[in-house]
């Protein structure tokens, strides 16, 4: 028997949702900061085994849009809910937010299978967590609760029995060997992104996108250029910093992020340019890969 199924992981921000993905996968394959809205994108990751192939979805921290990336942005939560053979929503013990509210709605009234991921129970105690179990028992009744740690990769292995015994039957859905259907150029774009998050506060990370202008594959070394596309002249100049300081650390990061992800040398160069409003552009959201349908 062949189990195979799509497991699609959703929550508010900061809950610690790529954490989980990347444990689960194996692989870090979503970009993890402090900041909320770090993950924008679905990002997949594929499982396989001889008798099952999971393949897990990432997904932005549930939040009221605020312009059309934000708008693209629910779009693939609302999409993960729809096509999920199995649904991970994921709370942890400190969240107290009510936005998602009505996703929660919605995951009432479907016959998918629910699994509730109370993630960081590090950071409480247990009769703290004995509480929020009870509640969440009370919200979601149909849901297996699971208490877990990503970060401490605390029953980690006791969520992943319990997915597999919900997965239904069927055949794989990629060749075995598969990890994700994102690209390179996807993972260099992310990498440099997650670079701007750590180095930057406020709203520059918010307005910053990246291009992959050029990806060479060379046997020895990747050849890769960015463009850094910012909302405003102001942004850039912070950006670049005084004599491109800031940009050469950002560069640096990033290239050894990539040179550990690709397990080969990587010459990065980076640029910076001002594309006013892209985050409520059409064809510019269209271009950074953004679902606007």
């Amino acid at each position: 028997m062949h189990k195979s199924g799509f497991v699609n992981i959703i929550g508010n921000p900061n809950v610690g949702k790529s954490t989980l993905m990347n444990r689960l996968v194996g692989e870090k394959l979503s970009i993890i900061t402090s900041k909320a809205q770090t993950t924008r994108h679905r990002i997949m990751g594929v499982v396989s085994g001889d008798d099952f192939q999971i393949v897990y979805s990432d997904t932005p921290g549930i939040l009221k849009p605020a312009y059309k990336l934000q708008e693209s942005m629910m779009k693939f939560v609302t999409g993960a809910l729809t096509d999920a053979d199995v649904i991970l929503f994921v709370t942890d013990t400190v969240e107290e937010s009510d936005r998602a509210a009505e996703i929660l709605d919605r995951i009432r009234r479907t016959s998918v299978p629910v699994v509730v991921v109370i993630n960081k129970i590090d950071l409480t105690t247990p009769e703290a967590l004995e509480a929020l179990v009870a509640r969440w028992h009370e919200q979601l009744p149909e849901a297996r609760i699971v208490p877990a740690s990503a970060r401490e990769n605390f029953n980690t292995e006791g969520l992943f029995r319990t997915i597999l015994e919900l997965l239904p039957e069927g055949e794989a859905y990629y060749p075995k060997d598969t990890l994700t259907d994102k690209t390179l150029r996807f993972f260099a774009s992310e990498i440099v992104r997650e670079q701007i998050l750590r180095h930057y506060d406020k709203e520059i990370p918010y307005c910053c996108e990246i291009a992959i202008d050029s990806y060479k594959e060379e046997p020895t070394i990747d050849r890769i250029a960015a463009t850094i596309y910012v909302a405003r002249d102001s942004q850039k100049g912070i950006v670049i910093g005084h004599k491109g300081e800031r940009l050469k650390k950002v560069g640096e990061g990033a290239r050894k992020e990539l040179e550990a992800f690709l397990g080969k040398k990587v010459f990065l160069q980076l640029f910076v340019k001002v594309n006013d409003d892209w985050r409520n552009n059409d064809r510019e959201l269209k271009r950074f890969g953004y679902e606007l349908e």
